[in-house]
């Protein structure tokens, strides 16, 4: 459908986009002055009163929502018998257009981008609102960074419609948590499982499951087949790649436990002094300072400490103290966690 003025209000200029489900246009609001988009549903979502009331509830209670990192809706109604949204116009790129240009990001980018989205899906959990679509397509790369969420409350309606074009479902079916795919009922962890899935791809440039068909889907999903990040990209850090397993775990009960605690742990598992911030800043300008200090300071009071006890435990009664046992060196290890854990081994070795 391709209006010259829509509403009386808005004037629609060139297409921004096209999917299985809707068309996107810039358009202009007249009354505001102001570049904006506007989504009008295509044929298979208009056909009976139900979606398309549910619809537009569902887009209004999204015009609710007023996040940095949700795309906002200004608007929404019927023109000719379709409906449309009026949302604020990011001028940027899907993370599905950052994939087909790059394959995946570093990473720092990969956490930078989840961990904003995480913000802006968790905003909506709290209004009550379950995404329930999270893919590359839905999540908005600003030109100066900020990520921004789109589609909130659309994807609701969406799924109470019969999609039928082979692409579309496959395409939506690669980031739908198990319990979503098998038709049982969808909560917000079915949005964390999403946010892993996009992770996962931005981190290797592949969905965690690849596949042919929703069977075939349905199957590797149910004997819990993802290959690990790290055996695809060796470069990804231990604890990002613990964080990305768990957020894809096929029992919602093992997955982090909202949104908000997806996107703290993310930034954790790459900075361990990461601090509140302002949920737009990207990552890549935060200062990141090493742990190894830390490390170097404990090492060698701890090993004195010991050795100064075995002693101690060696003397009294007048007897010459026993020579101290040899101890071996603490282990080296290839990151900060791995030293910690080395020395946490070697201290429970040597004090017993």
């Amino acid at each position: 459908m391709r209006v010259e003025t829509l509403a009386g209000r808005y004037e629609v200029g060139r297409t921004l986009g096209r999917g299985g489900m809707a068309s996107v246009y810039l358009a202009r609001d007249q009354s505001l002055g102001r570049p904006v988009a506007v989504k009008v549903l295509s044929d298979g979502l208009d056909g009976d009163g139900t979606s398309r009331e549910r619809f537009l509830r569902e887009a209004r209670l999204a015009a609710r929502l007023s996040h940095p990192n949700v795309v906002k809706v200004f608007d929404a109604g019927e023109a000719n018998g379709r409906p449309y949204i009026v949302m604020e116009f990011v001028p940027g790129r899907t993370v599905d257009e950052l994939l087909a240009k790059r394959r995946r990001v570093s990473p720092d980018e990969a956490v930078d981008i989840v961990a904003q989205a995480s913000a802006g899906i968790q905003h909506a959990h709290d209004h009550g609102l379950v995404h329930r679509d999270v893919k590359p397509g839905n999540l908005l790369v600003r030109d100066d960074g900020c990520v921004k969420v789109v589609d909130l409350g659309i994807a609701r309606a969406a799924e109470s419609t019969q999609l039928t074009q082979h692409g579309t479902i496959l395409g939506t079916a690669a980031y739908l948590a198990p319990e979503q795919a098998a038709g049982e009922a969808v909560t917000s962890a079915a949005d964390v499982y999403s946010l892993g899935a996009v992770l996962y791809q931005l981190l290797t440039g592949r969905p965690p499951y690849e596949f042919d068909s929703l069977a075939e889907l349905a199957a590797k999903q149910s004997a819990g087949e993802i290959v690990p990040p790290r055996d695809l990209e060796p470069s990804i850090p231990d604890r990002l790649e613990a964080v990305t397993m768990r957020s894809l775990a096929r029992d919602p009960r093992f997955r982090p436990a909202s949104a908000a605690e997806l996107g703290a742990e993310l930034r954790a598992s790459i900075d361990d002094t990461y601090e509140d911030a302002v949920p737009t800043q990207p990552l890549a300008r935060r200062t990141r300072v090493s742990r190894w200090w830390l490390f170097a300071a404990l090492a060698p009071a701890a090993v004195a400490a010991l050795v100064l006890g075995l002693t101690q435990l060696g003397g009294g009664g007048g007897k010459t103290p026993a020579a101290p046992p040899k101890v071996a060196p603490i282990q080296p290890g290839r990151t900060a966690a791995d030293e910690a854990r080395n020395l946490s081994a070697w201290l429970r070795r040597y004090s017993r």
